[in-house]
């Protein structure tokens, strides 16, 4: 009974010895000096996902960040549309001008169609 659990805990030694080795290795060769690599800052992220929004069963609109531009993506379809490019990050447009819209009517009253006045 006592030499199997002797067994069984030489081999978790075992184990955990040549995991512990690979941890070393693997920072070793990363950077240069063993156990550097747990102990450096990590690298700031460049590509965030901001917002998405499903549009239908198979489409969405995703919203990414990259170097503090953000870019409008509808994914799904049969094709990846890039749908606006070069967003200011700070919700501000380009310029500090007001962004008219393009299409722009009239609002309806609660009641009224789209023919009456």
């Amino acid at each position: 009974m006592w030499e199997v659990l002797w067994l069984l805990l030489i081999i978790v030694f075992a184990a955990a010895a040549i995991v512990a080795g690979a941890l070393m290795w693997r920072s070793y060769v990363d950077s240069g000096a063993p156990g550097a690599g747990m102990f450096r800052t990590k690298v700031e992220k460049r590509l965030e996902v901001v917002d998405q929004a499903m549009l239908d069963g198979r489409r969405k609109l995703v919203l990414i960040r990259r170097d503090n531009t953000e870019h409008l993506i509808m994914t799904g379809g049969p094709v990846d549309v890039v749908i606006e490019t070069g967003i200011d990050s700070s919700g501000k447009a380009r310029g500090g001008d007001v962004v008219e819209p393009v299409f722009s009517r009239q609002s309806r009253a609660l009641g009224q169609a789209s023919g009456d006045k």
